[in-house]
């Protein structure tokens, strides 16, 4: 494997300039961790600084009602992360601080192999390497491995972990991490890797053999399966939105959402969809086009319809603006 020494001599010079880096806290590390799982930097970075604002301390976040932390989640995705977050939250808090090692973060609910030596290397030094999909990448090139994904999962991380027997990385375990993590965001990308600012250059057998373009190889994408789904905009005479909490288990947990149908694979008509109305005898109109949203491993495709009453009826909560809703909601009401 090449000398960790030249990467890290590369990240010193061109280290990317990020809210959460130089950070010792390791809440504040936990948090950047979570909030980037599935989401971009530049989505994160205004995000991160607005939620420790508002929670700056794991104490402040453990205390909080989850109604306060998915209002600020709003918009993030992939919900069951604030939940955990939460959780987590509530466990580190009651223990008096965090666990020191990649081995015991685990223990904490939601978090991870890749989350626990992350917070583990940056914030305690231990000499863990953290493997995302930049590591995986960047590992796959350099040894040119061409086991297709998934089934080379094991054998990269292996060859990740090889260079905390490097003294150069191990004396500097959360340094060598977020190195990679960089080398592979912004120089061995995904597509059109920029080989020749690459510090590792000479060491890439991928490079040598003309295939690191190809490299990592990923399984064929299968199509994803489509839900549909009707749900009921209520406006009162004040102009606020009827909505209700969805269960605290599964999609958007604990969120506020339009009242409406279960999703199903088939569509629903018109007939089918109305004795899940709120109301009846509401005078409801169908927005023209559909709220289209991208899961994990599958799509929604929501239609909405729009209706007036003069109160909300029992079983709604009145909602003045989209605060603490998911992207998906609010797609609907873009639909009105």
């Amino acid at each position: 494997m090449p000398p960790a020494a030249d990467l890290l001599a590369w990240y010193a010079r061109q280290k990317r300039e990020l809210p959460w880096r130089g950070e010792t806290d390791p809440y504040r590390i936990w948090l950047s961790e979570v909030m980037l799982q599935q989401t971009t930097v530049a989505t994160v970075g205004p995000r991160y600084a607005r939620f420790l604002a508002r929670f700056p301390t794991v104490e402040a976040l453990a205390e909080a009602e989850w109604s306060a932390v998915a209002e600020e989640w709003a918009g993030l995705g992939y919900y069951a992360r604030a939940r955990n977050l939460h959780a987590a939250a509530k466990a580190v808090a009651g223990r008096g601080g965090f666990p020191r090692t990649a081995a015991a973060l685990r223990e904490l609910p939601g978090i991870g192999a890749y989350t626990s030596a992350a917070v583990a290397a940056i914030a305690f030094h231990e000499p863990v390497l953290p493997v995302d999909g930049n590591v995986e990448r960047v590992m796959a090139r350099l040894a040119a491995v061409e086991t297709p994904l998934p089934a080379a999962r094991p054998l990269l991380g292996r060859l990740a972990g090889g260079f905390m027997a490097d003294p150069a990385a191990r004396a500097v375990p959360g340094d060598f991490a977020q190195a990679l993590f960089d080398l592979g965001a912004t120089i061995c990308t995904p597509r059109n890797p920029a080989c020749a600012l690459c510090p590792w250059m000479a060491h890439c057998r991928a490079r040598k053999q003309g295939i690191q373009a190809e490299l990592p190889v990923k399984p064929a994408r299968k199509a994803r399966p489509v839900l549909h789904g009707v749900h009921f905009l209520l406006r009162d005479a004040s102009g606020a939105i009827g909505v209700r909490l969805r269960p605290a288990e599964g999609l958007f947990g604990g969120m506020w959402e339009l009242p409406g149908t279960p999703w199903r694979d088939t569509p629903w008509s018109a007939s089918e969809a109305m004795p899940h109305a709120p109301a009846q005898g509401v005078n409801w109109r169908e927005a023209d086009g559909l709220a289209s949203h991208a899961l994990t491993h599958r799509e929604l495709a929501l239609r909405l319809l729009v209706g007036r009453v003069a109160a909300l009826p029992p079983g709604l909560t009145a909602l003045g603006n989209e605060a603490g809703m998911p992207t998906v909601m609010r797609k609907l009401l873009a639909l009105e």
